[in-house]
């Protein structure tokens, strides 16, 4: 793809003023074009000669202004912008030859165009073009079974199919296990998104190690215990079979107390140590391994060691064993203050051991700044030292303090501490801990501080008066959070959610896909100022077909990617939404199984829409098994 500056630079030399670059506006894009040019849902009566000076006169504006766009040129990398020009010429611009072009006029009534092709280059020219696509879907929807079944039988009607065309089938949601099975021997990606239990069954178990690894490369949250054990077995990398068991432990899989022999016997030892549930009896031997690396981790279980191997550790000759170990002692026992002197490095210890009562009183007073914000994370901090930083001149050492877990909220309160509503917040770990504590959920909830309330309303489950209360709190992602991620949301809040916010990556689905979301009731709002309002009109169960032809004309493009979702869109509004402005709202429509046949199999061999057409339901199976032969051949 060539860039804008070249496209500029072409333009001109065919004799044409470049005005500016614009979106498509009300009008469709180059995309659309190029499908109406190639005959996809196109009208008929097109002319076919050579466009002459009688049609490009009818193309320009009074000023000799029109839109133009090049076959093989991106507008900063987008493809769905149109170039506005002005010809003063009599007759062609010099556009003719091998390239592909499109040319509208600006009021969208005339399309003139040349796709090149292997016979020589193919002309189109069109009046009355609005008039003329709604003539053209509505035909396209009278559709006959019998004429679907011919097209059916023609497809893919090539000698070859594109691997990264035929790859989107496994995002089909009409292709049988079977296909996708096969579908491994010529494109993995697809199984990033997998959950065919099936399909993941024959992954892990493929004789080829690439597509096996595909499942934990992709951190694939679907895999079962026993599907993650077999990937791990099957590994041949030591270096890489320990990877895949750590993601399998990070996905709260437990590996077999053999599976975690094996991977200390292999080369990977050191990092095979880190793995979470290691089992116990494991422990003296990494104590006692020749590898200082294997022995500093033996000392993350400190709790666990017996006496013995505890001695062995602090007097142990490595200079970072030894002190991994002295930190982890001092977990339980004040560390005093030679013994902090000597260390190397101290950040540690002020962040996670106890301290002699002397030697904090000393260190939260101390000039660096840095010393006072690590001790301020430490969670043994006495009483003392939290009232000295609760009044510290850092606002950053505060706001750390005003989120500590053993302050009354009375305490909290009288910190003051930053606060950015605005900036994204995570969930408190020591308040994720309480979810299932009521009385501390009760307790909570009441905080002065927004970062706990938030925290309080990522619970699943909470107490109906604690929902209650955070359901009218005044911070609104407060609300959010509770929208997203306790099931015990209110249905009133949830709609008020809705009003301004429609999902995020980690939750996507919600408040609309939410258990006590209003599912009734909802047609009144098929008319409201509020687009978003206006989208779930169509969940509503009394809600017709008429509804969804209604929003398929609305003026915001997410409205109308609602209704290109919807199943019951009328064959002939699924090949109208086809050239719908807004790339997204073209992409939903060519997913929808009530696109005619003839228009998806033309979408099929397009390159522009390949993968999204592939995808849709309503592509017989048969004709899935050809095209990903056709693709196994390629």
């Amino acid at each position: 793809m060539r860039n804008r500056e070249e496209l500029h630079e072409l333009l001109v030399h065919a004799g044409l003023t470049v005005v500016e670059d614009v979106r498509p506006g009300s009008l469709f894009p180059p995309e659309a074009g190029w499908r109406i040019a190639r005959g996809i849902a196109a009208p008929s009566g097109a002319a076919r000669e050579a466009l002459d000076a009688v049609w490009w006169r009818r193309l320009k504006g009074a000023d000799g202004e029109f839109l133009v766009a090049v076959l093989g040129y991106r507008i900063g990398g987008n493809d769905s912008w149109w170039t506005r020009v002005r010809y003063v010429g009599c007759g062609a611009p010099e556009l003719t030859g091998n390239l592909g072009f499109l040319a509208l006029s600006l009021d969208g009534q005339v399309l003139l165009a040349q796709v090149p092709g292997a016979g020589g280059p193919h002309f189109t020219a069109l009046d009355r073009l609005p008039e003329r696509l709604e003539e053209a879907a509505d035909a396209a929807g009278r559709e006959t079974d019998v004429e679907r079944a011919e097209v059916w039988a023609a497809v893919p009607g090539r000698p070859t199919w594109p691997v990264h065309w035929a790859e989107a089938i496994g995002s089909n949601p009409a292709a049988p296990d079977e296909l996708l099975i096969r579908l491994l021997d010529v494109a993995d990606g697809f199984l990033h998104g997998c959950d065919r239990p099936a399909v993941l069954d024959a992954a892990v178990a493929h004789p080829d190690p690439r597509v096996r690894s595909r499942p934990a490369d992709t951190f694939q949250p679907k895999l079962t215990s026993d599907q993650w054990v077999c990937l791990v077995r099957a590994e041949p990398s030591s270096s890489r079979r320990v990877l895949w068991a750590e993601h399998a432990c990070a996905w709260g899989v437990e590996l077999p107390v053999d599976l975690y022999d094996e991977l200390l016997a292999g080369p990977s030892r050191a990092q095979a140590a880190e793995l979470a549930g290691l089992p116990a009896h494991q422990l003296p031997s990494l104590v006692a391994d020749a590898d200082p690396r294997v022995r500093a981790v033996g000392c993350a279980r400190w709790d666990e060691l017996a006496a013995p191997l505890r001695e062995r550790l602090l007097a142990d000759t490595d200079d970072v064993v030894r002190t991994a170990a002295l930190l982890a002692q001092h977990t339980s026992v004040p560390m005093s203050r030679e013994v902090f002197t000597a260390l190397p490095a101290p950040r540690r210890a002020l962040e996670q051991c106890r301290l002699a009562p002397e030697l904090e009183a000393e260190l939260v007073r101390d000039r660096d700044a840095e010393v006072r914000r690590a001790l301020a994370v430490n969670p043994w901090l006495g009483a003392h030292g939290v009232a000295v930083l609760a009044q510290d001149p850092d606002d950053d050492i505060r706001s750390v303090v005003a989120l500590r877990p053993g302050l009354t909220e009375e305490q909290r309160a009288a910190v003051r501490y930053d606060f950015d509503p605005t900036l994204p917040s995570r969930t408190v770990p020591w308040i994720e801990s309480l979810h299932g504590d009521t009385d501390a959920m009760r307790r909570l909830a009441v905080s002065s501080h927004p970062l706990i309330r938030r925290s309080v309303a990522r619970a699943r489950h909470l107490p109906s008066d604690v929902v209650e209360r955070l359901s009218r709190d005044e911070d609104r992602t407060v609300r959010l959070f509770l929208a997203e991620s306790c099931d015990d949301a209110p249905a009133e809040m949830l709609l008020e959610v809705w009003r301004w916010w429609d999902g995020s990556l980690s939750h996507p689905g919600r408040p609309r896909s939410h258990p006590n979301f209003p599912r009734t009731g909802l047609l009144r709002y098929v008319g409201d100022p509020v687009g978003r309002m206006r989208r779930l009109a169509l969940d509503d169960p009394e809600s017709t077909p008429a509804d969804v032809a209604r929003l398929v004309r609305d003026p915001e493009a997410e409205v109308r990617r609602r209704a290109a979702e919807d199943p019951r869109l009328s064959p002939a509004d699924a090949v109208r939404l086809l050239n719908d402005p807004v790339d997204y709202v073209r992409g939903t429509a060519i997913r929808n199984p009530q696109i005619p046949a003839r228009v998806l199999a033309g979408l099929l061999h397009d390159r522009a829409t390949a993968g999204a057409a592939v995808t849709n339901p309503a592509i017989p199976i048969p004709v899935l098994h050809r095209i990903l032969a056709a693709a196994g051949d390629a």
